[in-house]
């Protein structure tokens, strides 16, 4: 919601549109990422590294890991901007650490680009005895995927650091084109899910969160994406973006029993403003019976069924960004590559949502004619149609499209890209400006000694972290 692809009326615990203070948005990344998803990494990498019990008998299950764990890390760096990191989840013997020291953000994707490299250059050849194929749920024991991953996520690293560390964007821009990043849809990064066996067990998060019931999350498209999707003139649809009727399912009732539209056509999809609660909106429309679910377009359930997969990573982000870089002549990229790279992006984003519905399918000849009506670097600035496209891309995955509008939001544009309108609600805590980072949990606030010494400054949602233009 702080980017604006959702709204609420105030329904549900988000806060993000309103920029209240809710603890458990907040702190529910630093609780998970650490106590479940890095905590698992650290057991596999302890037990197959030197004196573990396994050690080189599960090599590439080992680099895999290193994969994900360096995946995992830079997401709560991005969150927070410094945070226990070498020293984190060390507690068993023999290190022992029971209170990691906080480590500056610039110092963690320095290790992160090192982790990167080694775990790439240390995959071996596959062997069908060691179990990694049958445990593997994203690229099933396929080593040529998984370091295009890696590689993927070291140019995704290398541009974040690209307004406040050029030789080191530079450098390993460069290495990850070399090394080989993601070439189609089919390398894109998807965690398998499953309805059972239980309520929440192996279930989609997106989808739990939004589902009606004990999900029950408002399922509103906002005005500001919604807009964007309808093109220069919304009186017409064939300047539309081809994802407008993906993205949304219309308008309609969304209840435990099933959907039910009520309003299907493109030219009559409307997007809730964010930033109100419902008395300021039926303010707003001039309308004082105004009724939401008859108003305004909500998220199409194709795309939250129980058992989608959850998309970590796509084909069309890394083309995305390498027209950024491209743009930018950052690592050795030319400028002149860049339309290329931003055309191959727009199509691979617009054609990634056959994995929810087969029916959820956008044609080339789609794709040419919306190319074709918004030529790059002539409708708009090249940087900002990109920024508008990887924001785009990232519906589903709020976190990285918020990541990456922060890393283009700075003194002199700071609007971001896309150029996105703060609200400003009442008693909000930002000062009517969209949160650039997340507080750290209460408990480790109080329960770490190190925290006073090491955490990034203030501890609010407006201070920026170091990639953005704040403190190492």
């Amino acid at each position: 919601m702080a980017i604006q692809q959702v709204a609420n009326a105030g329904g549900g615990i988000a806060p993000g549109d309103k920029y209240t203070d809710n603890p458990e948005s907040s702190n529910a990344p630093f609780e998970h990422i650490y106590g479940d998803q890095l905590k698992n990494a650290a057991t596999i990498l302890r037990e197959t590294g030197p004196k573990g019990f396994a050690e080189g008998q599960y090599n590439n299950m080992r680099q895999a890991t290193r994969i994900i764990r360096a995946f995992l890390f830079s997401r709560l760096t991005d969150y927070y901007g410094s945070i226990p990191y070498s020293e984190a989840l060390k507690a068993q013997a023999p290190e022992g650490i029971i209170f990691p020291k906080y480590d500056k953000q610039k110092d963690i994707y320095a290790d992160l680009f090192k982790e990167l490299e080694e775990a790439t250059t240390g995959f071996t050849a596959p062997d069908p005895t060691d179990g990694f194929a049958g445990a593997d749920m994203y690229y099933r024991g396929d080593i040529a995927k998984w370091k295009r991953w890696a590689y993927s996520l070291m140019l995704r690293f290398a541009m974040r650091l690209s307004n406040v560390d050029p030789a080191s964007a530079n450098t390993y821009v460069a290495k990850a084109v070399a090394g080989g990043v993601f070439t189609s849809n089919a390398d894109n990064v998807l965690v398998p899910m499953d309805v059972g066996p239980s309520t929440w067990i192996d279930q989609n998060g997106i989808s739990r969160a939004f589902y009606p019931g004990d999900g029950g999350q408002p399922t509103f498209l906002s005005k500001t994406l919604i807009d964007w999707l309808k093109g220069t003139d919304p009186a017409v649809t064939t300047d539309d973006d081809p994802r407008l009727m993906i993205f949304t399912g219309g308008i309609g009732i969304w209840s435990p029993t099933g959907w039910a539209p009520t309003n299907t056509n493109p030219l009559q999809q409307k997007g809730m403003p964010n930033g109100y609660d419902l008395s300021g909106l039926r303010a707003l429309e001039g309308n004082p019976n105004l009724v939401t679910d008859e108003t305004y377009s909500k998220i199409n359930t194709k795309l939250l069924d129980l058992d989608e997969p959850y998309m970590l990573m796509n084909y069309g982000e890394v083309q995305l960004t390498l027209a950024e870089a491209a743009q930018r002549s950052i690592g050795g990229l030319a400028p002149a590559a860049a339309a290329d790279y931003y055309k191959e992006g727009v199509k691979a984003s617009m054609q990634m949502y056959t994995i929810y519905d087969p029916s959820l399918t956008v044609s080339d000849a789609q794709v040419n004619a919306y190319l074709a009506k918004y030529p790059y670097n002539v409708t708009k600035p090249a940087l900002e149609m990109i920024g508008e496209q990887y924001w785009a891309n990232h519906y589903l995955n709020w976190w990285e499209a918020w990541s990456n509008w922060r890393r283009t939001s700075s003194a002199a544009n700071p609007k971001g890209y896309p150029q996105l309108t703060p609200t400003n609600y009442p008693g909000n805590v930002t000062g009517g400006t969209i949160p650039q980072r997340l507080k750290y949990p209460p408990n480790e606030v109080a329960g770490n000694p190190n925290f006073a010494a090491g955490s990034t400054k203030d501890d609010d949602y407006k201070t920026r972290v170091w990639w953005a233009g704040g403190p190492e």
